[in-house]
């Protein structure tokens, strides 16, 4: 497929020109600058299609490769219909701002220029986050497989709805006096039945 230079080049001045204007203040400069885009997409499209062929209608005498391919005529008429919805949009917010302020500029917001003067570390986001951060304790398996820390350390406890639980049984509880488990008693063994 030969490239037509013409095209591309007319391409290149409307995205060149279309990025100048965005980055512009004024915000009708803003909207030229996004019609510019706009129109430089669609030419990028069309450049995409290849030369004009036959009509894609279905004959059997004709070459396939000689037909047209109509998806870039579809995705035009979408970027169309998009960059209308845009333009309405922005022309929406360029006549409130000039009724609101009678200007047509962006201005600094007093915000924006403290955010932009504060350092970018702060002490409470950067802070080093502990790997468990649970309440319930995992235990420690040892290489084979078993519970390591059942003969080396005592088991953890955790306090919770006024007493003391074990931390495997107060894994299993929703909420402190719950039913989901027997009721434990001092030495944190389960009483049978259930009875609280």
């Amino acid at each position: 497929m030969t490239v037509n230079l013409t095209l591309l080049t007319v391409m290149g001045a409307l995205y060149a020109c279309g990025i100048y204007l965005i980055l512009e203040r004024s915000l009708t400069r803003v909207l030229l600058g996004l019609m510019l885009l706009a129109n430089a997409t669609n030419l990028l499209i069309l450049a995409t299609g290849g030369y004009a062929g036959l009509a894609p209608f279905f004959s059997k005498d004709t070459d396939p490769a000689s037909y047209n391919d109509p998806l870039p005529q579809a995705l035009i008429l979408t970027s169309i219909v998009i960059s209308f919805a845009v333009t309405a949009f922005m022309l929406g917010i360029i006549y409130r701002t000039w009724l609101l302020a009678r200007q047509d500029d962006i201005q600094d917001d007093i915000e924006d220029r403290r955010v932009a003067e504060t350092p970018s570390f702060d002490a409470e986001d950067d802070a080093v986050i502990p790997v468990e951060t649970s309440e319930f304790p995992l235990p420690k398996l040892g290489s084979d497989g078993s519970d390591s820390s059942a003969a080396a350390e005592p088991a953890a406890t955790v306090e919770a709805g006024g007493r003391t639980l074990l931390a495997e049984h107060a894994a299993l509880e929703e909420k402190p006096g719950s039913g989901n488990i027997a009721a434990i008693d001092n030495d944190n063994a389960p009483r049978a039945g259930g009875a609280k």
